[in-house]
């Protein structure tokens, strides 16, 4: 049952083994029979008593997952039925206008902007990812703590670096918050809005 690598070490694509079938192998890989090689410059994250094992991509592009991802996207276009959404990612998004309020809404008597503009940016979560769709991703923002973002601070790194941002159960996200006495919002596609009660911070 070989494990390749260790905890935190960095790994090349290509050359790199990581681990055999015999492990939970998750993130930038692929198969050669029974050994998972890195497919990217990464980094190793190994946990659940070793028996997980993640490679976690150093650089790249956001690539969006159903279920967990909450992102942060600007409104750039506003259709018949919703707005299409900047998730800084090569996958378009839409926001459908049932996603967008508890409310029911009347097409025909509401005007979208009013609700929404281009412009306006929005934490929201991803309930689909579809390549066969004109948008292959669609949002919501019926959670308590989703929906248009307005003050603060927007800052963009790499989404690769997220993870690293976040830390382990959210302790380095908690660190921020605390150090600086902000609230600190991380999206899964390399967004970070910050607000601060001190506009020192």
């Amino acid at each position: 049952m070989p494990l390749y690598v260790s905890d935190k070490q960095i790994v090349l694509p290509g050359g790199d083994a990581v681990a055999t079938r015999d492990y939970n192998v998750s993130g930038s890989i692929y198969w050669d029979g029974d050994v998972a090689y890195s497919a990217v410059v990464g980094l190793i994250n190994i946990r659940g008593g070793e028996r997980d094992v993640e490679v976690i991509p150093l650089s790249g592009i956001y690539k969006p997952r159903v279920g967990g991802d909450i992102v942060i996207g600007y409104v750039v276009d506003i259709g018949l039925t919703g707005w299409v959404i900047d998730i800084k990612s090569p996958y378009s998004a839409y926001l459908p206008v049932q996603e967008a309020t508890l409310k029911p809404i009347d097409l025909t008597a509401v005007d979208l902007k009013n609700l929404l503009g281009i412009g306006d940016i929005v934490l929201a979560r991803i309930i689909d990812f579809n390549l066969t769709k004109d948008y292959p991703v669609t949002l919501t923002l019926k959670e308590t703590r989703l929906g248009r973002i307005e003050g603060g601070t927007l800052v963009e790194i790499d989404a690769s670096k997220v993870a690293r941002v976040i830390g382990r159960r959210g302790s380095m996200v908690s660190i921020f918050s605390e150090e600086l006495n902000c609230d600190v919002t991380v999206g899964q596609n390399g967004r970070v809005w910050i607000r601060c009660r001190d506009p020192g911070g």
